[in-house]
């Protein structure tokens, strides 16, 4: 092909929408156009790359015994009632209904077909079976942005296996990573592997592989010095020992309430009344499942919400608004506790268990409580981890502080478990003849978003630096002298 009769249409000037590195670029360039917000269609160069990158995923993919299978991207509302989902999914699932009246959704992923496909699964014989497709997806962002990284229709290898029991689906688990390894490798990539919430997926186990990216929309936390890494919403970290002894806290038969007039954060407490943030009880009021419920964590420390959803299972949920608050509590933030409180469940982080002589709000406005036994004085329905790590926290495993960066998340592989066998009632014969629940795992990555990545580290202020493995071509054939016959002839023989 010649240059010349590719369509490139290239810019003089950055786009002024275009923030990202990868957007910028790629628009410049000429390898994206965006038809509307969210989604983009591919010019020749753009889908060169695609079906390069998509070839390095499928070569791995068939290398560890995938086999490729190609789903419907329109699926019927009763496989995701069944498993739970339709209503789970919200707003971000494009759902319509045909002449007839039928719910349907436009796929954003696919596990209830996948498993749908699997009833027909009978016996342990055919297991372990690993399936794969490389499918459009459609996912009604709220906001799409930074062009190729958050998109509202975008391509998704998905894979799929299932296995006989925990320790076949380790095996397949494995197979993943490694080959996610090699395809992140392949395409110059630098993914690091960390521990995630399993979110909307469910399941147990879950890794994220993250490019670092100071463009990227995740946080990971990481160990320098021992190697641990993990999502923000999943990483935890040593906690200090505290001594709650009379000699360092306030330690009192009962709780005391004490005025507190204007005092409406933990830092003005900690300013106005030697009350330390780390000995303070931070109450959250949150709705879930439309439940009123109080969150504690200790004053010093901030919520991640997604370790709310995992410790709790809640499908919804909301920040409560203050004139809710009022109706419940008798206060509004600024003065709320949980000391007394029987009639809402509480749930506490784990840094609280068994703390002394803790400082929290009353429930009237403008009056605190000194003095607070934790497992005494309040209601704990249940303990979770639920504060977010920061910089500089002490690695769980090593102890050496942990770093905090953002990164592009480029893959994602799950052990979902029995969750949706479970949902379809798939069962096959066991070795005895007795009936086996296989169990599943579930694999990601996005394609356009692995193109996007791969400028984002791979780029200098003369453009894109494509690695040889996707860049649209490998040679460039330039005719310096086209009006001199000879050089124009030998430069068409080397094409």
């Amino acid at each position: 092909m010649r240059w010349s009769q590719m369509h490139i249409p290239t810019l003089r000037d950055d786009p002024a929408d275009a923030g990202a590195p990868s957007h910028r670029l790629l628009l410049r360039a000429g390898y994206i156009r965006q038809l509307m917000a969210g989604h983009y269609s591919l010019l020749p160069l753009g889908q060169r790359v695609r079906l390069k990158v998509i070839g390095i995923i499928r070569e791995e993919m068939n290398r560890i015994g995938a086999q490729e299978i190609l789903m419907p991207v329109m699926h019927p509302a009763e496989l995701w009632q069944l498993s739970g989902r339709w209503e789970l999914m919200g707003d971000e699932m494009f759902r319509l209904k045909d002449r007839r009246g039928a719910d349907l959704a436009l796929g954003m992923t696919h596990e209830e077909i996948v498993t749908n496909l699997a009833t027909e699964l009978e016996s342990y014989r055919q297991l372990p079976q690993m399936w794969y497709q490389i499918q459009t997806k459609l996912r009604d962002e709220p906001r799409p942005k930074a062009g190729l990284l958050r998109t509202r229709e975008f391509t998704m290898k998905d894979s799929y296996t299932f296995d006989l029991g925990p320790a076949e689906l380790d095996v397949s688990f494995r197979l993943h990573r490694d080959a996610y390894t090699r395809i992140f490798e392949r395409m110059s990539i630098p993914a690091i592997p960390v521990e995630a919430s399993s979110g909307t997926m469910g399941g147990s186990d879950s890794t994220e592989f993250v490019s670092p990216s100071p463009t990227g929309e995740d946080l990971i936390v990481l160990c320098p010095e021992c190697g641990y890494a993990a999502n923000i919403e999943k990483a935890t970290s040593r906690l200090a020992p505290v001594d709650d002894s009379p000699e360092r806290t306030v330690v009192l038969a009962a709780a005391e309430p004490f005025p507190t007039p204007g005092v409406r954060t933990i830092d003005d407490l900690a300013a106005r009344y030697q009350a330390p943030a780390d000995r303070q009880i931070k109450t959250l009021v949150y709705f879930l499942e439309g439940v009123l419920t109080l969150v504690l964590l200790r004053g010093d420390h901030a919520l991640n919400e997604q370790k709310l959803v995992d410790a709790t299972g809640a499908t919804s949920i909301r920040p409560a608004q203050p004139e809710e608050i009022r109706a419940a509590l008798g206060a509004l933030p600024g003065s709320l506790g949980a000391v007394g409180v029987t009639e809402h469940p509480i749930i506490a982080d784990e840094a609280l268990r068994g703390r002394r002589g803790m400082y929290t709000g009353a429930n009237i406005d403008d009056t605190h409580l000194r003095g607070v036994d934790v497992e005494r004085d309040i209601n704990v329905g249940r303990w979770a981890d639920l504060r977010e790590v920061a910089a500089g926290d002490p690695c769980l495993n090593c102890g050496h502080g942990l770093e905090v960066e953002r990164g592009i998340e480029v893959g994602h592989i799950f052990k979902l478990g029995s969750k949706y066998v479970d949902a379809m009632q798939i069962r096959v014969s066991g070795p005895d003849g007795k009936p086996v629940r296989p169990v599943m795992g579930c694999y990601g990555i996005g394609v356009e978003r692995a193109m996007a990545a791969i400028v984002e580290v791979h780029y200098d202020d003369k453009g894109i630096v494509w690695p040889a493995a996707v860049a649209p071509f490998e040679v460039v054939v330039v005719i310096a002298q086209q009006d001199d016959p000879a050089v124009d002839e030998a430069g068409m023989e080397i094409y």
